[in-house]
């Protein structure tokens, strides 16, 4: 293990984060069943207390899910320096097995921990709980996540050995030769991916805004989020990469939190990643816009989830169309990486 700051950062949050999850965990069992909120037992009256102190709790715990993936990349792109090969986070994600896969489940955790408080912030509104069991079936579905992703984080922490020799982003997102499912997006021919992003963002975006002033449309439009964000993420290592570096043979998507590079990568995954989850919130409300004591909120509160994922996919490809049309690179269709 590598004594280094953040690393001890990354585990404290990760361990605080868990026990924290585990504890809601046990008192959401007893909600799911026993909560009921006619009932005048002594029990019930227990579990309500205890549900603003829990809520309350998660959603501190659950905000700090969202800020650790960040803080994770932060950590691997400033430990490059102690490994051979490495450039990046890409190659410091790769000195062990468990790197990439601690990654894959961040980002997982962070839609669903996203998910969970648009959900709760729902639920708070309603005088008699009316998305309490959702809620906390949702936390227990979310916990086995949190708890394996606590797990790799670990393992990938604590067998990380200075002497390793990495591999550089340049080979593991190289256009050249595939030998991975990075150099299998950026082998993407650049302009048709282009094409696509531009195309699908479109379509997202004239959904949101008829959503947003129709009502009609929700459920496909967190559906096109989603589609949305899985597109955007593949762009960037396909073709949105090429125009920040100006180099037609550059794809890797941790490079662009660097310095060099003005941090843009930071700004263009919060933007992203905000998008989705309140596109995805949007689909995840819907089914409780008739519970009576949620009728005269919810309805805007989904309006107002829709518009914030339009402003932030809007705001994500004007960033991206700056850099395109700013940058230096020119990519002729008969030449294509």
């Amino acid at each position: 293990m590598i004594l280094h700051p953040t690393v001890i950062a990354n585990l404290l949050a990760a361990y605080i984060g868990s026990g924290m999850v585990l504890y809601a965990v046990f008192y959401g069992v007893q909600i799911l069943r026993h909560w009921d909120i006619q009932s005048g037992h002594e029990l019930q009256l227990v579990l309500e207390r205890k549900t603003y102190l829990i809520s309350t709790l998660l959603s501190y715990v659950f905000g700090l899910q969202l800020l650790s993936l960040f803080l994770y990349i932060f950590t691997a792109d400033s430990l490059t320096p102690l490994f051979v090969g490495a450039m990046c986070a890409a190659g410091t994600l790769n000195v062990d097995g468990f790197g990439y896969p601690t990654l894959v489940l961040k980002i997982f955790s962070f839609i669903l921990a996203g998910l969970w408080l648009v959900l709760n912030y729902a639920d708070n509104q309603g005088y008699d709980y009316p998305l309490i069991k959702k809620k906390y079936l949702l936390l227990a579905f979310i916990a086995p996540f949190i708890i394996l992703e606590t797990i790799l984080e670990s393992a990938y922490f604590l067998n990380m050995e200075a002497d390793v020799i990495t591999s550089c982003c340049g080979s593991l997102f190289s256009s050249e030769r595939v030998t991975g499912i990075g150099s299998e997006i950026a082998s993407m021919p650049a302009l048709p991916m282009m094409w696509i992003f531009y195309s699908a963002m479109s379509g997202t975006l004239l959904c949101g805004i008829f959503f947003y002033l129709k009502g009609l449309g929700g459920y496909l439009y967190a559906a096109l989020s989603l589609l949305m964000f899985l597109v955007s993420l593949v762009s960037i290592v396909s073709f949105i990469s090429l125009y920040i570096y100006e180099l037609p043979t550059h794809h890797c998507p941790f490079c662009i939190i660097m310095e060099d590079y003005s941090y843009i990568g930071y700004l263009l995954y919060m933007l992203l990643f905000g998008a989705v989850v309140s596109g995805l919130g949007v689909g995840a409300l819907l089914p409780f816009r008739q519970v009576e004591s949620l009728q005269a909120m919810l309805g805007g509160f989904i309006r107002k989830l829709a518009l914030a994922s339009v402003i932030l996919y809007a705001a994500f490809t004007a960033l991206v169309s700056y850099e395109i049309v700013s940058s230096s690179l020119v990519i002729a269709y008969e030449v294509v990486y």
